[in-house]
């Protein structure tokens, strides 16, 4: 498997049974503002409320918030570093979300983490498999959540 997956690779069966378990919870990643500028400039939106810390104090923020793409787009960094591959697959694509909502703004210079709970493994057809993952993005000394997502994913085996 990838070199990016940071866990040990489990079997179909092993996978499948995680259906209902929480998989794992990611360490947490820094939304900096450098980060909100970057990811400004790679999508061309530059909105004051991302980009102009001045500005920005002025509103019920308070300061810079992240783009909410820009955490929904962590999720792949946070997966990696918990959803164990599945032996056999030879790539994993994102199929899309059946259901996104960005919550609450994350400010700049706050820490995100991943929450990762395997909600369904279905054999589509020989060689694909449908994975659902429910996610959650916590925002570190927040009650509320950043992001709640279900996330699903197409695996292909050889």
């Amino acid at each position: 498997m990838n070199e990016v997956w940071k866990q040990p690779s489990v079997s179909l069966e092993a996978y499948r049974q995680m259906i209902g378990q929480e998989i794992g919870v990611s360490s947490w990643h820094l939304i900096d503002q450098k980060r909100i500028d970057l990811y400004a400039d790679v999508i061309e939106d530059r909105q004051f409320i991302h980009v102009d810390p001045e500005r920005a104090k002025e509103t019920a923020f308070g300061t810079t918030v992240a783009h909410g793409f820009l955490t929904m787009s962590l999720l792949s960094v946070m997966s990696h570093e918990v959803i164990p591959p599945v032996a056999g697959v030879t790539m994993r694509v994102n199929y899309g979300f059946d259901r996104l909502r960005f919550i609450s703004p994350v400010r700049s210079g706050s820490h995100v983490r991943g929450r990762f709970t395997l909600t369904e493994a279905t054999l589509r057809k020989p060689g694909e498999l449908l994975s659902r993952t429910a996610v959650s993005v916590e925002i570190e000394g927040e009650k509320r959540l950043a992001l709640a997502a279900d996330w699903l994913a197409l695996l292909y085996f050889s």
